[in-house]
């Protein structure tokens, strides 16, 4: 009988709460309900898969075997873009007022700051580049969107132990503290981490590498008054050879990350005495020794850069960790999760209620491994600067660190190229018969729309659902086959809204929302003129874009976007 821990976590900074359990009526070994979609893994990838499910009218159920959120800070670091994502969930609003923004990083060596990295902000971003918030605590804003949300359901003390799949469906056998019962989903989606039980029953195996280098995790709450940047120093005289990361927290919380010797083991290592020597020797470091200061959480991370070369096995899917694992370093593990979820939920949602063939759940895998492999290979850059793998890449590093004390062109080598929203250049799902390679201007098909400011307060990232989207540039009403066509692909289940910009203070005729673009910001971005046309994918992703849009051009488009060639 699974028995989850119920005794509030301990925190210096976050309350933890203990759900109480879920087990189906009238007694245990019984059935539950079917469910459309059930969601293994009640952390911050599942449950934005399961509100982004929602939010295309799918009704799912999520199980969490444990009662209450995850342990410790965890993921600390979360993207523009997956502010964008957390935006579409309903709780971005909560991250902004309790997160701490943030652009810019300093690599120090032997005491000398040898670069610094500024992420670019443009006025039409709603959100900062880069935000902290512990993952507890965005955990717990999650379970608070879920509660609002009547189409999820949230089991606590809900441990999956077996599951069988057929053509229509998985059959799951969950333990609760009150005994087992069997639950039938027509989709599963293992968002179950890095240990995941459904990847491990289905005998599936990563493909990539793992690195040698290990770090502590160490929260502590510390005053200091330091801005929030994130810090960087490699090899330093306490710790040769080896480097040392630390970021501020919200609640005067500072992670500190740093490196192991090889020879060390993990049990040493997390011993409260070799902690606390570690710790002071640091601070000692930066002329802050005496500072007082306790310790909130800590573990040992191990780089690795891993990938399911599939997503999709029949009617289980992955998601986050369990799909894949990548290297924190340029903070890609959460933030690539949440790019999984708002993918894989409206290609799900149109399988669910049939307005897409199944097969459009290949795309999936297509783009979101396509995602992976390059993170890894981007990743694996910044890995073997900071945890060299061989005596080469030792070697090769240690000259670069020691030439950027008196060379200013070795220094580009510190970037920790930071996750970014991954570009769709080649998705199945793209149109092969738009304008896209005729236009010189504005985001290429594949990208992510860009946002736009449009009051003090309004973006236009404000005005997405969840939806395809056609935008268009230009005062003139959209023509009558154009609007026949739209009508068509509604009919057949597929949402669809049209949003125009406009010089003009009127609206367009045939648009849902016309937005006022009389100074041209909107079409600028877009690189627009009068006529053109983008179509935007549910997840913010552009399929095609033409210089001059008729019905026949809009209907090839929307069948190759939802897999129906």
């Amino acid at each position: 009988m699974h028995k989850p821990e119920t005794t509030p976590r301990a925190s210096l900074y976050h309350a933890y709460r203990v759900y109480a359990h879920y087990h189906p009526q009238p007694a245990p070994h019984s059935s539950a309900p079917d469910a459309p979609v059930t969601v293994v893994g009640g952390g911050p990838i599942g449950m934005v898969t399961a509100l982004a499910l929602a939010r295309h009218g799918v009704r799912c159920v999520v199980l969490q075997a444990e009662q209450q959120v995850s342990e410790g800070s965890r993921a600390i670091v979360f993207t523009r873009r997956s502010q964008e994502i957390l935006q579409a969930v309903g709780v971005s609003d909560a991250v902004v007022a309790n997160g701490l923004p943030w652009t810019s990083g300093n690599s120090y060596y032997r005491g000398q700051r040898v670069f610094r990295m500024e992420s670019p902000v443009d006025e039409d971003d709603r959100f900062a580049p880069l935000i902290n918030l512990q993952q507890n605590v965005l955990e717990s804003y999650l379970v608070e969107a879920i509660a609002r949300e009547p189409l999820v359901e949230i089991r606590w003390g809900n441990k999956l132990i077996g599951m069988t799949q057929d053509d229509d469906g998985v059959t799951l056998q969950i333990d609760t503290p009150q005994g087992e019962y069997t639950q039938r989903t027509g989709w599963l989606v293992a968002a179950d981490g890095a240990r995941s039980t459904v990847r491990t029953a289905l005998g599936l195996r990563f493909e990539g590498a793992s690195y040698e280098g290990r770090f502590v995790i160490a929260d502590i709450r510390i005053d200091l008054d330091l801005p929030t940047e994130r810090l960087a120093y490699f090899a330093p005289d306490w710790n040769p050879g080896n480097t040392v990361l630390m970021h501020r927290e919200p609640g005067g919380i500072w992670r500190v990350d740093y490196q192991l010797p090889v020879e060390e083991t993990s049990e040493h290592a997390l011993q409260p005495d070799t902690i606390r020597q570690r710790i002071d020797a640091q601070l000692d470091m930066m002329g802050l020794g005496g500072k007082p200061w306790e310790l909130d959480w800590c573990s040992v991370y191990s780089a690795r850069a891993l990938t399911l070369p599939d997503y999709v096995h029949r009617r289980i899917l992955f998601a986050g960790d369990a799909a894949h694992l990548l290297p924190i370093f340029g903070v890609r593990g959460a933030n690539t999760g949440f790019q999984d979820a708002i993918d894989l939920s409206w290609k799900l949602a149109a399988v669910v209620k049939g307005s897409a063939p199944a097969p459009l759940l290949a795309s999936y895998t297509h783009d979101r491994v396509g995602a992976a492999r390059e993170i890894i290979a981007e990743a694996g850059k910044s890995t073997r600067f900071m945890t060299p793998p061989s005596h080469g890449f030792r070697v090769l590093r240690d000259a670069v660190l020691d030439l950027s004390l008196d060379h200013e062109f070795v220094r580009p080598l510190f970037h920790w190229r930071t996750s970014r929203a991954h570009d769709y250049r080649d998705s199945p799902l793209n149109s092969p018969s738009d304008d896209n390679a005729a236009m010189r201007a504005g985001p290429g098909v594949g990208a992510p729309a860009p946002n736009v400011k449009l009051g003090e307060n309004d973006y236009f990232y404000d005005h997405l659902g969840a939806a395809f989207h056609l935008v268009t540039f230009g005062d003139s009403p959209l023509p009558g086959a154009l609007r026949e066509e739209i009508e068509t692909w509604r009919e057949r289940g597929v949402a669809l809204r049209v949003i125009a910009f406009a010089t003009s203070q009127h609206d367009v005729g045939g648009a849902d929302l016309t937005l006022a673009d009389a100074n041209g910001r909107a079409a600028a971005k877009y690189g627009a003129q009068a006529g053109t046309s983008y179509l935007v994918r549910p997840d913010h992703h552009i399929c095609a874009r033409w210089q001059r849009l008729d019905a026949s051009r809009l209907a090839d488009a929307l069948a190759q976007a939802t897999a129906r060639r």
